[in-house]
């Protein structure tokens, strides 16, 4: 699964990088974007982390702890429904703090990595880990944490064409991986009866089991 899984983040972060090198993100970086209180920029800022991060979790250092799946990765987080929460708060000022580079600069950033990534990603070993720097001392297995950046991809390349009206829509490899980890982290999070009462029995659902994000 580790080529395929490499190709289907290679894939998704092309579509990122044209989309980021838009005319349409340029012009309305200042404006609000479709997530309350994020402006386009910051939300083109943390869609470009999920090419910039890459490099920088791999140039981390190692030191061989119990590696974080990547539906645990989504499980565990906490106040993701709240845009107030140490966790949006978060995500907005690291966007924001990207995209200070201005829509020309993130988006030449972004190229530049994922250039460097499609030529360094097919060398590295499958039992390659990475340094998760957010989170000091944790770490995770490459492949994993190339899936957990297919969610990424699939769900903030949405939001941005939206936020600016562009059509760009995620490749299909990208989105089956974005698909199978939020449900599997659904599933880990509310069990497995309450994610079928999501599928099949929304009067059920008490606890909105199929939201991760």
């Amino acid at each position: 699964m580790t080529r395929e899984t490499r190709e289907a983040y290679l894939l998704g972060a092309e579509r990122a990088v044209h989309l980021l090198a838009a005319e349409e993100v340029a012009r309305r970086w200042g404006d609000e974007s479709v997530l309350p209180g994020m402006t386009v920029g910051g939300l083109a800022g943390h869609l470009a982390r999920s090419v910039l991060q890459v490099e920088w979790f791999l140039d981390g250092e190692t030191v061989g702890t119990e590696p974080v799946s990547p539906v645990r990765y989504y499980a565990r987080l906490v106040g993701t429904a709240s845009p107030d929460s140490a966790l949006n708060v978060g995500v907005r000022a690291r966007g924001e703090e990207t995209a200070a580079a201005g829509p020309a600069g993130v988006a030449e950033q972004a190229h530049a990595a994922w250039h460097r990534l499609s030529q360094r990603l097919g060398r590295e070993p499958a039992d390659r880990r990475v340094a998760v720097l957010h989170r000091p001392g944790e770490e995770m297995l490459l492949e994993g944490y190339l899936q957990t950046r297919c969610v990424e991809l699939a769900v903030h390349l949405e939001d941005l064409a939206l936020s600016v009206g562009a059509h760009c829509q995620t490749p299909e490899a990208t989105l089956a991986i974005a698909v199978d980890v939020l449900v599997a982290a659904a599933r880990d999070r509310h069990g497995d009866q309450a994610v079928l009462h999501a599928l099949a029995r929304r009067e059920r659902d008490t606890g909105q089991a199929l939201r991760v994000l």
